[in-house]
């Protein structure tokens, strides 16, 4: 028997629940993107115009750019990438709380530019998951803008509540997050604690 959280048919389709707390989840994110910068050369200026009163990145959300990775969910690598810099720009990346988003910004941080060196990373994607690249030497403010409008249209496009309350390959019980296994039964004494079953 279904109910709210999980339907009968699974992981096809996680319920009302799930679908309305997915929109309403979803628009959260997408209008509250709290950016990294990680301005490694000169798109770092471009990207400082990008959060002034000119282009207004207010109206989007994501103005206030934090300079703390556990408080940001949107890196912006900003510029050539060399590989001393790498391993940093890594550790910034995983210490973002998930879910959390890449965006490479100038043909530098996309493929290396005009540095094809033993010294410079021929793309961020070599080191981290990119979800958007903005093309430009360097690009203009409001591209940057208009890849940020692109990646608030993937985040609405997202099932996190679905994720959440659906079986998933690595569950072995089979059960979603919120439902109780086979072999497991509520104690009856309300201890807070849960006896096995046979």
């Amino acid at each position: 028997m279904g109910s709210l959280i999980e339907s009968q048919t699974g992981s096809e389709d996680a319920g009302f629940l799930a679908t309305r707390m997915d929109s309403i989840v979803n628009w959260g994110r997408k209008n509250s993107l709290w950016p990294m910068p990680l301005g490694l050369s000169c798109c770092g200026i471009e990207l400082m115009a990008m959060i002034g009163p000119k282009f207004d990145l207010a109206r989007f959300g994501a103005e206030a750019a934090r300079f703390s990775p556990r408080q940001c969910d949107l890196m912006i690598v900003a510029g050539t990438l060399t590989w001393k810099m790498a391993e940093a720009a890594r550790t910034i990346y995983d210490q973002m709380p998930d879910p959390k988003w890449v965006l490479s910004m100038g043909v530098c941080a996309s493929s290396g530019g005009m540095y094809d060196s033993y010294s410079v990373v021929q793309g961020v994607d070599m080191i981290l998951p990119v979800d958007i690249y903005v093309p430009g030497c360097p690009p203009r403010p409001d591209a940057v803008i208009d890849a940020i409008m692109k990646l608030q249209k993937k985040i609405e496009r997202e099932s996190p509540m679905r994720e959440l309350f659906s079986p998933s390959e690595k569950d072995e019980s089979g059960t979603g997050l919120f439902q109780m296994a086979p072999n497991q039964a509520v104690p009856p004494s309300g201890d807070g604690k849960r006896q096995e079953g046979s």
